[in-house]
C-alpha cells in the first residue's frame, strides 16, 4: 500500500512538471492536417492559435526564423508573421505564403480577417493545423483597445484561409546572397513574392549558358548549388510558385556579385 502512495504521489509530481514545461497547456499530439496548397476560394478551415516572444513584438528575438527571413519586424512584413505547423510550413516549401485569419471568441476578438505571412515553423502537435503568432498579430485579432487582453487567452480557436500575398507597390522580389556563397557554390534567399508568395523552383543560369539549372533547396528560402565549373555572371533565376507561376529575372545577380548582398530586381508576381 505504501507503494502504491508513493507511485501515485510520483505521477501526480510528474504530471505537474510536464504542465509547468509546456507553458500550463496539456501536451499533445495531434495528427497533422493535409497539406494547404495554392488554391483560394470562401471556405473557412479550423485552427488553434497560440503566440510567442514579446507582447507587442514580432516574434523571434532575432526578428527571423525558420525561413531565413531577417528583419521581419519592419516593412512589408511589419511583425504580421506566423509560424506554420508541418501542413502550413511544408519544410520551408510554404516560406511567404499568406493567411487570413480571424477569431469570434473569447469577446475580445473582432471576428474580422487579418493577413500573416509564413515566416517560420512551429512543432506543437496541438491540433491538425496550428499558427503560432507574433505578439503583433495575435492582438491583431483583437477588437480596438481589446489587443492585450485577447492575447492573456494564450490559445484560442481560430477561422483561416489561404489567401494571395499582397505587398505595397513598390516592393520587388528580393534576394539575399547568403554568406559563405563563392562561384563554386551559392545559396540565394528570395523573399518578397506576391501572389502564391511561396517558391518550390528556382533555376539559374550563368552568362552563355542556354538552360537553366536546378537549384536545391538548402532550407526555408534559400536555395543552393554546387558546380564544378564555376558560375560566370551576371546570373539569371527562374522561380517557380506553388501554384506553377513562372518568372524570370534576366541577369539580376551582376558578374562582380558579393557573398551576404542584397539584391532588389523589378520583378514580382500578379497577385
Amino acid at each position: 500500500m505504501a507503494w502504491s502512495r508513493v507511485a501515485a504521489q510520483v505521477a501526480a509530481v510528474a504530471v505537474v512538471v510536464s504542465a509547468m514545461v509546456g507553458g500550463g497547456r496539456c501536451m499533445t499530439n495531434v495528427a497533422p492536417g493535409k497539406n494547404i496548397t495554392a488554391t483560394y476560394g470562401d471556405e473557412w478551415l479550423d485552427a488553434k492559435a497560440t503566440w510567442y516572444g514579446k507582447p507587442t513584438g514580432s516574434g523571434p528575438d532575432d526578428n527571423g526564423g525558420a525561413c531565413g527571413y531577417k528583419d521581419v519586424d519592419k516593412e512589408p512584413f511589419k511583425g504580421m508573421i506566423a509560424c506554420g505547423n508541418q501542413p502550413i510550413f511544408k519544410d520551408g516549401l510554404g516560406c511567404g505564403s499568406c493567411f487570413e485569419i480571424k477569431c469570434d471568441k473569447p469577446a475580445e476578438c473582432s471576428n474580422e480577417p487579418v493577413t500573416v505571412f509564413i515566416t517560420d515553423m512551429n512543432y506543437e502537435k496541438i491540433a491538425p493545423y496550428h499558427f503560432d503568432l507574433s505578439g503583433i498579430a495575435f492582438g491583431a485579432m483583437a477588437k480596438k483597445g481589446e489587443e492585450e487582453k485577447l492575447r492573456k487567452a494564450g490559445e484560442l480557436e481560430l477561422k483561416f484561409r489561404r489567401v494571395k500575398c499582397k505587398y505595397p507597390g513598390d516592393t520587388k522580389i528580393t534576394f539575399h546572397i547568403e554568406k559563405g556563397s563563392n562561384p563554386n557554390y551559392i545559396a540565394i534567399l528570395v523573399k518578397y513574392v506576391a501572389g502564391d508568395g511561396d517558391i518550390t523552383g528556382v533555376g539559374i543560369k550563368g552568362k552563355d549558358a542556354k538552360e537553366f539549372e536546378p537549384m536545391k533547396q538548402s532550407w526555408g528560402a534559400i536555395w543552393r548549388i554546387d558546380t564544378p565549373k564555376p558560375l560566370e555572371g551576371p546570373l539569371s533565376l527562374e522561380l517557380t510558385t506553388e501554384g506553377g507561376t513562372k518568372l524570370v529575372a534576366d541577369d539580376v545577380i551582376p558578374k562582380d556579385w558579393k557573398a551576404d548582398s542584397v539584391i532588389k530586381s523589378d520583378l514580382q508576381a500578379k497577385e
